[in-house]
Formats: C-alpha cells, structure tokens, sequence
C-alpha cells in the first residue's frame, strides 16, 4: 500500500502488516487530478487537485496521522497488476483506515446541511458507496474543508439520502446479515464518476 507521507508529501509504500495508522480520502474527481506520474514533479502544485491532496494532509497532520491515502495519486494506473490489486482491496482500504474524510466539493459554507447536503454530487457515484460504509469514523467536509459532522451524528440525514438503515452506517448491523437484494439497491441510481473511470467500481 502506498502512502503519503503527510509532513514530507512523498509517497512511502508499505507492505503486509507493516501499514501505519492512515487517514483516507473519499471525494468526487474533478479538474487536474493529481496521478501518481505527477506526483514530485515541479508542476504538481500548480494542479488544481493538488489542493485537495494538500488539504488532507494537513488536516491529517492536525489530527496526528503521519500518513494518509488519495486515490488519485496513491495508485499508479498504469500498471493493470497494482490496479487491480487496488480494486480488490478497495474497501479493506477504507475499513482499516483510522479516519476517512469525505470532501464534499460542492457543498458550500452558507448552505444549511438539510438543504445542501442531499443535493451533493458524492451521494450520487458509485465508488463512494462502499467509502461511505466502510470506514468506522466518517466526517463530512464542505468545499472549503469546514467540518459538518460525521456519518454517526449525521446518520437520519444521511440514511435519508442513501436509503441505507442507521444501524449500518454506525456498524451495529453487520453487511453479512444483510441480503445482497438489499445491498445492490442502495447502488441504483448511483453513477460511475465522469472523470477516474479508469477505476471502476468492483
């Protein structure tokens, strides 16, 4: 698994049980995301998705995580073999990570949770389902990196949204209790992201 370092911005790659404790990102792509070709080079910076990468490693950092994991520039998507690999472990990703920060791009500042968040481009791809289901600890930024609660104190709201009970989203039902009808239904009319689907959900 590969990692960035949140003091240094480098990449560090860790294998078996030698993972550290890591914060992740789930996010919606957009403009100039950062690949992992980008990452280290002069013009890196200059992308605009750099700051979401700068934005997580700096909240992380806060929070004393020395590492955390993007999936833009984590993967090196032009290997088939370690994409693959990431595909497969995606969601033990996420479920082992030690928080997971959900950026909500489109959700800006003045607008009330109730009205805005329903409306935000995140509830309605697909990958970011399993993103929302398998961390333990969940919290909901807005566009400029403001907290606005977790997935266990949002959990009504957010179970509105998703269709997805209370109780599994603060893991008090576990997955293999439920039938696999009633996990396919909470992916419909959810869609693959317009940009990275190159990564397609599994």
């Amino acid at each position: 698994m590969r990692l960035i370092n949140t003091s240094t911005g480098v990449l560090e790659t860790f294998h078996g049980r030698n993972i550290p404790p890591y914060a992740i990102l789930s996010h919606t792509w957009g403009d100039e995301e950062v690949s992992f070709s980008d990452m280290g080079k002069p013009h890196c910076k200059n992308l605009k998705g750099f700051a979401k990468i700068e934005g997580v490693c700096k909240l992380a950092s806060v929070e004393g995580f020395q590492y955390a994991w993007v999936d833009t520039c984590c993967i090196d998507k032009t290997s088939s073999a370690e994409l693959s690999e990431a595909i497969n472990s995606m969601f033990r990703w996420y479920q082992c990570s030690a928080r997971c920060y959900a950026f909500l791009s489109d959700l800006h500042a003045n607008i009330s949770l109730d009205t805005g968040l329903p409306k935000c481009r995140w509830f309605t791809r697909d990958w970011t389902l399993q993103e929302l289901i398998a961390p333990k600890s969940l919290d909901f930024y807005d566009a400029t990196w403001n907290p606005c609660g977790s997935k266990d104190n949002l959990a009504k709201l957010v179970s509105s949204i998703t269709g997805i009970s209370s109780d599994v989203l603060r893991h008090e039902t576990p997955l293999s209790s439920l039938s696999v009808a009633q996990r396919m239904a909470w992916a419909l009319g959810r869609v693959p992201e317009l940009q990275g689907t190159d990564i397609p959900y599994p």
